[in-house]
């Protein structure tokens, strides 16, 4: 798909990977709906800043009703948590994490798919993660949201191919954002991202690797010694 002529809406597009998402889309000339839960967060000129909380089932309804010219949705919003599977809190972190970066994917691609089909088939683009693939205690119940999310993706891309949605995944190592501030490995820009993916989504790819990092996981997952299964360094 064209971007020149797309109509793209963003979640958690206040900063980060989202905000570097809506900047590119404009510069390729599309129009851009910038998703927040505080539209007011949104200070990038040239967008229609909407109230968006994926985790709130009116929110979405009503981004549905009043975006409907839409073609292109970005599911980029989620949060994380760092922390494993056994901590004290492991349980409830995994679940207020699921219903961002699971939930609220589900959500917003059900309440877009009818109106990416009236609208010609468009595409879905999902944000995930290296942590699909490769999960370690840094970010353990993260990455099984995100390998959840995986799965989502290959599931709707087959529920909507009759539709002619496009459906891809994004994957990506550690990128230069406020969600990894603290975390002391090497990190991408965002905006290297944001353009890898979307030359990627305008060439109609179903799964975009945006780093060696993770292009080298995605590789060893067919070999006899996966990456998963490597001890942490």
């Amino acid at each position: 798909m064209s971007l020149s002529d797309a109509v793209v809406l963003v979640t958690g597009a206040n900063r980060g990977i989202g905000l570097a998402f809506a900047r590119e889309a404009l510069a390729r000339g599309a129009r851009v709906y910038a998703g927040a839960r505080d539209p007011a967060s949104v200070t990038l000129d040239g967008v229609r800043a909407i109230r968006l909380d994926v985790t709130d089932a009116d929110d979405v309804a009503r981004a549905a009703r009043e975006c409907g010219d839409v073609t292109l949705l970005v599911n980029n919003a989620g949060v994380a948590a760092t922390g494993g599977f056994l901590a004290d809190t492991g349980l409830e972190s995994t679940r207020r994490q699921l219903e961002t970066n699971f939930f609220g994917t589900m959500r917003m691609s059900q309440a877009f798919a009818p109106v990416l089909a009236r609208n010609g088939g468009g595409a879905i683009l999902n944000v995930l993660s290296i942590a699909s693939w490769l999960n370690r205690p840094l970010l353990g119940s993260y990455g099984a949201t995100k390998s959840a999310a995986w799965a989502l993706t290959n599931g709707l891309r087959h529920e909507l191919r009759a539709q002619g949605t496009l459906v891809s995944a994004l994957h990506m190592g550690f990128v230069d954002t406020d969600l990894t501030r603290g975390i002391d490995v090497p990190k991408s820009p965002p905006e290297v991202i944001v353009r890898y993916a979307l030359d990627a989504l305008e060439r109609g790819a179903e799964e975009i690797l945006a780093d060696e990092a993770t292009r080298h996981v995605k590789r060893s997952l067919s070999s006899a010694t996966p990456a998963y299964l490597e001890a942490a360094a």
